[in-house]
C-alpha cells in the first residue's frame, strides 16, 4: 500500500509505493526506482507501479515535466534475472516481452517533457527505458550497455526501435551486437545523453532542466513531441497533415493568445529559453 503526504503545498505531495518512489514538486513529478538491493531492476511489480504512474502524470495538469531515477547510486540494471530462471513456455515469454509494450509507448509518447537523470548503471532494459526519455542526464558514474547478448537475448524494452534513432544504425549494431559498456562523455558524442554532471549535482541539473519547461505550454510541447516522435514512419505528406492540424489547436489555446498579447504590450515571454541561459549564467 503506498503512503501518501503533503510537502510543502496543497499541490505537492510524495508517495512511496512498494518498488519507487513518487513526488510532485514546484511543476515537477519526480520518480525514482527504488529497489536498491536488486540494484533497481525491472520486476512485474516495477512494471505494473510504472505502468500505473505514467497513467497518473499524463492525466494530472499539475505536472509540466517529469524526472525518470534511481536510487541507491543505480539507475537500473535491467530485467530480474532472477525471474528469467522460471519455467516458461515460448508463449509464455513473447506475453512476458509483450506486455511491455502495453505501457512503454504511453511513456514514449507521454506528453510532458521526460528526463531520465542516470546515476551509474543502465543495462539492459534500465538502458532502454532512459532512452525513452526526452533528454538523458547522466553522473560521471554512470554506464550504458546493451547487455543483452551476454546471456544471449536481443535488446527489448524497445530498445531496437529507440536506439537506432539516437545513434544510427551501424552504430546500434555495433552496441547491440558487442554489448560494450559506454561511460557518459562516449555516449554524450553518440547522442545518447545529453550533458554529464557530477553524481552530486546531477538531480539539482534535471530538477532545473525540468523547471524550465513548467511556463512553457504544454499543449504545443504535447503536439510537438508527439508529432516529432513519428517523423520516422510517416511521409512528408502525413506529416504536414499532422502539423496543420496543432498548429491550429495550438492557435485556438488560452497560452498562445496570452502570449501574443504579451508581446504586443511589449511585456516578457513567460517561456523565453534564452533569457532563462542568461539568468543561469548571472547565478
Amino acid at each position: 500500500m503506498s503512503k501518501e503526504r503533503p510537502e510543502g503545498g496543497d499541490s505537492e505531495l510524495r508517495r512511496d509505493l512498494a518498488t519507487m518512489s513518487y513526488e510532485l514538486r514546484e511543476g515537477v513529478a519526480i520518480v525514482t526506482l527504488n529497489r536498491p538491493e536488486a540494484r533497481n531492476a525491472l520486476d512485474v511489480p516495477m512494471r505494473q507501479e510504472l505502468a500505473d504512474l505514467i497513467a497518473e502524470i499524463r492525466d494530472d495538469d499539475r505536472v509540466k515535466a517529469v524526472i525518470l531515477t534511481g536510487a541507491g547510486g543505480v539507475f537500473c540494471a535491467g530485467g530480474d534475472l532472477r525471474g528469467l530462471k522460471e519455467k516458461r513456455t515460448s508463449a509464455q515469454s513473447y506475453k512476458r516481452i509483450a506486455d511491455l509494450h502495453v505501457w512503454l509507448p504511453s511513456l514514449v509518447n507521454l506528453e510532458k517533457p521526460v528526463i531520465a537523470a542516470v546515476d551509474g548503471p543502465a543495462f539492459g532494459g534500465g538502458m532502454n527505458l532512459a532512452l525513452a526519455a526526452d533528454f538523458v542526464l547522466a553522473s560521471d558514474n554512470a554506464r550504458f550497455c546493451q547487455v543483452f547478448g551476454r546471456i544471449g537475448l536481443v535488446p527489448d524494452l524497445a530498445g531496437m526501435s529507440l536506439l537506432p534513432r539516437l545513434v544510427g544504425l551501424q552504430r546500434a549494431k555495433e552496441l547491440v551486437f558487442s554489448g560494450r559498456t559506454l561511460r557518459p562523455d562516449e555516449a554524450k558524442e553518440m547522442g545518447i545523453v545529453h550533458s554529464v554532471h557530477a553524481p552530486d549535482q546531477l538531480q539539482d541539473a534535471a530538477f532545473a532542466l525540468a523547471r524550465r519547461f513548467c511556463n512553457a505550454s504544454t499543449l504545443a510541447i504535447g503536439l510537438a513531441k508527439n508529432i516529432l516522435n513519428q517523423s520516422f514512419n510517416l511521409d512528408q505528406r502525413a506529416m504536414a497533415e499532422l502539423e496543420a492540424m496543432a498548429q491550429a489547436l495550438c492557435m485556438d489555446s488560452t497560452y498562445h493568445k496570452e502570449a501574443v498579447q504579451r508581446f504586443l504590450d511589449k511585456e516578457p515571454a513567460l517561456f523565453d529559453w534564452d533569457s532563462m541561459d542568461k539568468k543561469e549564467a548571472a547565478t
